[in-house]
């Protein structure tokens, strides 16, 4: 482990078999070291993964865990090839306020909690910007935390594309926590 305390492995076979690689830290090409990665192990810390090399395509989110094949950290298919270390400031503390319309406009909630919908939860369709304001967050393409996952620090963000939605889609979210 890291003195940082992340660690990740990535194993080719579903299960934790088969060739691995594992990492402490960022890495911007492991795919030569895997042809596919079937199942990965969190054995420190919040990790992203993506499916492209230098951090670009798909990406998930992953905290401490056991994950024994791709479907259970929501991949689409078995291909990664990047991955980075979510670093967190500011302690544990979370704060995320979102807003029905970009550029800050329409109705605003405050949270500090995790929301698997925001339809039920402030009656919302999307989200279409957001201020983190403590902590990062994870933003959920669909209710329930499922869809693409959208990393967010703290940061304003005015529209979906500054934190990478092509659409203005984002309908849950969780705290990134230790």
């Amino acid at each position: 482990m890291s003195k940082t305390g992340t660690k990740v492995t990535f194993y080719e076979e579903k299960n934790f078999q088969g060739r691995h690689y594992a990492c402490d830290g960022d890495c911007a090409d492991f795919h030569t070291y895997l042809n596919h990665c079937h199942s990965i192990r969190v054995e420190g810390g919040t990790w992203v993964v993506y499916e492209r090399p230098n951090f670009a395509g798909h990406m998930y989110i992953l905290p401490r865990g056991e994950y024994p094949e791709y479907q259970h950290w929501m991949g689409i298919n078995d291909r990664l090839s990047s991955c980075r270390a979510v670093h967190l400031s500011g302690g544990a503390q979370a704060k995320l306020q979102v807003f029905e319309k970009g550029d800050f406009n329409g109705q605003m909630f405050e949270t500090t909690q995790d929301c698997p919908s925001i339809l039920e939860q402030f009656h919302l369709r999307e989200i279409h910007s957001c201020k983190v304001l403590e902590g990062a967050w994870i933003l959920y393409e669909l209710p329930n935390y499922r869809g693409r996952q959208y990393l967010l620090d703290k940061k304003e963000y005015r529209k979906p594309s500054e934190w990478g939605a092509a659409s203005p889609a984002a309908q849950s979210f969780r705290r990134i926590v230790e």
